[in-house]
């Protein structure tokens, strides 16, 4: 089954953590997205789990 990506359109990376305060992903995460494989994406998608960002 393929995994779907955890963007929610909200796209703007935090500097102060370097994640996306929509999806929690970083850059290279979100740009290595789309061409990676399902394992690699399971992975980050644990990972994201204990990342968090500010809101607002």
């Amino acid at each position: 089954m393929a995994v779907s990506s955890p963007c929610n359109k909200v796209c703007e990376i935090e500097p102060a953590s370097g994640y996306c305060r929509g999806c929690r992903r970083t850059i290279e995460e979100i740009v290595a997205w789309p061409t990676a494989d399902d394992a690699w994406k399971r992975a980050v998608i644990e990972r994201l789990k204990g990342r968090t960002v500010r809101r607002g």
